[in-house]
């Protein structure tokens, strides 16, 4: 339990899909920042909603580039602020 105390909203994430967002994806790629269960999982851990910075951190920094650059072009706001720079 962390910052949403007792309530319980969600379950596992579902066999075959990341255990952090619930989306079937490469391992490789970022966790889905729109993902509800990724949103709620992350705030529950950290207090506060989640940043593309925070779904690329366990990214390469090359792969963190390319989606960077791509969400960018769909006009999505890209955190450069990841979780390893708060720690």
């Amino acid at each position: 339990m962390g910052y949403l105390k007792s309530l319980k909203i969600m379950g596992r994430a579902p066999d075959g899909t990341c255990p952090e967002c619930a989306v079937k994806y490469l391992a490789t790629n970022p966790h889905d920042k729109n993902s509800l269960f990724y949103q709620y999982r992350f705030y529950d851990q950290h207090g506060r909603w989640p940043t593309w910075g925070d779904a690329m951190a366990h990214c390469t920094p090359e792969v963190q580039k390319v989606w960077t650059e791509e969400l960018e072009k769909l006009g999505e706001a890209v955190s450069k602020i990841k979780m390893e720079d708060i720690r």
